[in-house]
Order: structure tokens, then sequence, then C-alpha cells
């Protein structure tokens, strides 16, 4: 399941009408640093999406810290970007393709099928000599259409259900610190969900946002049963996405995202949370 394209094949494509671009580029210390970002440059023709404006809903209560926008929220952002069933989405950003994968899962949930993330870092298209302008394109809009494909998704109800009959593997996507309950920067709790393993998101990708080959995913999830339900979270949903595209690009089908993740979990006063190394529980 390709889930990526080169710096190569985009720069190749760039002049083609039925190819969108999207500049993913955002700071979760700093949240306006991304648009601004854009602004100074970008690869031409992108059109800037904002991963708290448009790729997240309104917070509430429950939901987690970015929650699942609506389908029509999702209609009028991706309707905007000039995104419908004929167009082929490129999704990029500089931070090793966190935010970029949380555009693509969110395109696949939305029944959107061809959508891919660009393998590398904007900063390394930079360097490439690959061109760039300031020059923010004049995009017709399009009628996005949301298709809502629950098969990508895993609810607060799901993660109950992995947690209580291990029902599915849960994957915890964030830094061995905060899934041992050592350091907590963002959520209110420190831990983890009960019964989930680890995976830091970041041992997929290569220095300059390089995803690993199919093989080399393959080999970070080995001991992951491929005919087990895996449902992957991290903090608020974001960080997991490139955990979900590693592993469809190693083969795996059954995965979904727990989009609200840790952030929505800790929310119910009633939901267990675990601490410390699980390899040194009875």
């Amino acid at each position: 399941m390709a889930s990526l394209v080169s710096h190569e094949w985009l720069h190749a494509h760039l002049s083609e009408e039925t190819i969108r671009i999207l500049d993913c580029r955002f700071w979760l210390g700093a949240p306006s640093k991304g648009a601004s970002a854009y602004r100074d440059d970008h690869i031409p023709g992108a059109v800037y999406i904002d991963l708290e404006r448009d790729l997240s809903g309104p917070v509430a209560e429950h939901g987690g810290r970015h929650p699942l926008p609506s389908a029509e929220q999702a209609a009028a952002v991706f309707g905007r970007a000039g995104i419908d069933e004929t167009m082929t989405v490129v999704a990029y950003d500089d931070q090793d393709g966190a935010m970029a994968a949380r555009c693509w899962w969110l395109l696949r949930y939305f029944g959107h099928e061809r959508v891919y993330v660009l393998d590398g870092n904007y900063s390394e298209w930079k360097k490439k000599g690959h061109p760039v302008t300031d020059r923010i394109p004049v995009v017709a809009p399009r009628r996005f259409q949301p298709r809502p494909d629950r098969s990508w998704l895993a609810t607060v109800e799901d993660v109950r259900a992995a947690v209580r009959d291990r029902s599915a593997v849960l994957i915890d996507s964030r830094e061995w610190k905060r899934y041992i309950g050592l350091e907590e920067p963002i959520d209110r709790v420190a831990g983890r969900i009960p019964r989930a393993v680890h995976r830091f998101w970041k041992d997929g990708v290569a220095e300059g946002g390089y995803w690993k080959r199919p093989d080399e995913q393959a080999a970070r999830f080995a001991d992951l049963d491929r005919e087990t339900p895996l449902i992957v979270y991290c903090g608020s949903g974001v960080t997991a996405c490139p955990n979900v595209l590693a592993l469809k690009e190693a083969g795996y089908r059954n995965v979904r995202l727990y989009v609200g993740s840790f952030s929505d979990w800790i929310s119910y006063p009633d939901h267990p949370v675990e601490t410390g190394d699980p390899s040194f529980s009875a």
C-alpha cells in the first residue's frame, strides 16, 4: 500500500492540474509559525493547511486536544483547498511527516484514496534545489464529498474493549519517558493506556524526514500478529499517524487510529492509567 511519493516524483508532476499539494507545517509550541513559514516560501502551488484550525475539530470535554473534525468541517476545508475525487493530494511538512501524516489519515478516513505524504522534509526539498516560491496560489474551490470509512477509526469504546478483553493491541507512539509516565510535558496525567505496547513514531523515519523502507517498518512491528486488530494512539492523535502509515506500508491492514488518544482517555475520570516499565511487571 504505497502512501509515499518522492521529491523527484513531485518535482516531475508539479505542473499537473490534477495534483493538489498541501503544506502542513506546524509547530505545537508556536501555532502561528507554520503559516508564517508558508508565507515566506513553499512548494509552488501548495495550499496551507493548519493542524488546529483545519485538521482538528473544536476542543470539548472529551475528544482530546486535537479532536476529529466533523464531516461538514472536512468538506469545507478540503473543498476550499480545491480537492474533489479527481485530485491526487500530496501533503508535506518539516516535522518528519507527523503533520502531513495527520492530513493523510484524515483524507483517507473521509474516503479520499489518492493521497500521499512527501518522503522527506520541506527543508530537504530546498536543499536539493527544487523550486520554492512565496506566491500564494489562487485555487478554485471544489466539492469535497466526505465518505467516512470507520475501518480507519477507533472510538473510545473500542479502546475500552481492548483494555478489557484484549480485542485489539494498543500501540503507544509517544516517547519512552511519556509511555512509562516518567514525564508528561503536555497532559495533566502521566502514564499510558493499560496493556499498550510502545513504538516511538520517530523510529520509522530517518534523518531528513525520509521514511524507512517497508521491510524496515515491518521489522519494527515484527512481534505483532498481522491478523490481530491494531489501535494506534499518541498524546492527541497527531504523531500516532506516522505509525499508522508505517504499519500500512509494512502490509498491516487492520490498523485504526484512536484519534482522541491519551488526552481523550484521561478525560474520563474512571479510566485506568499504567506507569512504569512493563517489562519489569509481574
